[in-house]
């Protein structure tokens, strides 16, 4: 870890200098989740949330050999504009970071980087995991290998709903990762509140989830924590409304032969397209409401931590 290529912002030095809460954000949704200027507006927006709610953003990104710890202004315009960005994943961040590629972090990425740079919790929009069809294809993402192995603390909407989420709740509890749904018995479905599975566990505030972290620590434990944390019910779209416009993207990018990295981004395009835009706008507010919870375990969790050592 000593010899990691890490690059701290300005902002992200200070804080971790002066011991303040500090919450990883992913830089996929910069580069390919949404046409620039909107891009760089809404991570502007996110980062801003988190300030707003007692914390420090650090959005991780692979620029010149190197980890970005934060970002400065320009840095963000930079990757926000850039073209053949690649999208990193476990497998391909060592490469992309010894041959100087630009490269935007999944959740798996954006998780080994943040715990490298001694960060506890990621707000993300949603998780990868087990596609529809696995059972032939073998498509599992590797976030989900990711949350059993690195002690970071996920807050999502839930895994992404053009998933097999039945499928991807099996393998988080078979590979021993807590899913822990914020605030009600069911798990939320990216972006429904609400989906047809039983959340396994419940917490009811960040001083619980900050908790369940750190004795996760004291057991030694390996791996994280997923926060499921539903989007709020007036950004939110049900599941029923959604669900044909799911299949219709499925079956097209099955007729297409899309697959493998290119199928998360095709589908999700593909229902923005159908929802006339819809998706976004929910995507956007379910973000920032991670963003507000992580905020908030974050600085629970500094506090459980100072007054340990204190």
């Amino acid at each position: 870890m000593k010899n990691a290529p890490l690059k701290f912002s300005a902002e992200v030095a200070k804080a971790r200098a002066n011991g303040l809460p500090i919450v990883a954000l992913e830089s996929t949704i910069i580069t390919h989740g949404m046409p620039y200027p909107q891009n760089v507006e809404t991570a502007e927006i996110v980062e801003a949330d988190i300030r707003a709610a007692g914390a420090v953003p650090a959005t991780i990104a692979i620029m010149a050999g190197q980890i970005y710890v934060g970002l400065e202004a320009d840095e963000l315009q930079t990757l926000a504009q850039a073209s053949d960005v690649a999208k990193l994943s476990r497998a391909d961040l060592a490469f992309a970071l010894a041959t100087g590629q630009t490269g935007a972090t999944t959740v798996a990425a954006t998780m080994i980087c943040a715990h490298l740079a001694g960060i506890s919790i990621f707000a993300t929009g949603g998780i990868g995991g087990v596609h529809r069809g696995a059972e032939s294809t073998f498509d599992i993402s590797a976030d989900l290998e990711e949350l059993a192995q690195t002690p970071v603390t996920v807050v999502a909407a839930g895994a992404k709903a053009i998933l097999d989420l039945p499928k991807t709740m099996e393998v988080l509890e078979t590979r021993g990762v807590p899913v822990i749904a914020y605030g009600q018995d069911v798990l939320p479905a990216f972006w429904s509140r609400t989906s047809d599975l039983p959340a396994p566990l419940r917490a009811d505030s960040a001083k619980e989830i900050a908790a369940s972290h750190a004795m996760r620590a004291r057991l030694g434990l390996p791996g994280g924590q997923l926060i499921a944390n539903p989007i709020p019910a007036e950004a939110e779209i049900p599941a029923n409304a959604l669900r044909p416009h799911i299949e219709q993207a499925l079956s097209e990018a099955e007729t297409q032969g899309i697959a493998a990295k290119a199928v998360t981004p095709f589908l999700l395009q593909r229902i923005f397209e159908l929802t006339e835009g819809a998706s976004l706008t929910a995507n956007i507010a379910l973000v920032r409401n991670n963003a507000r919870l992580a905020s908030n375990i974050a600085k629970a969790l500094t506090l459980a931590s100072a007054g340990k050592s204190a």
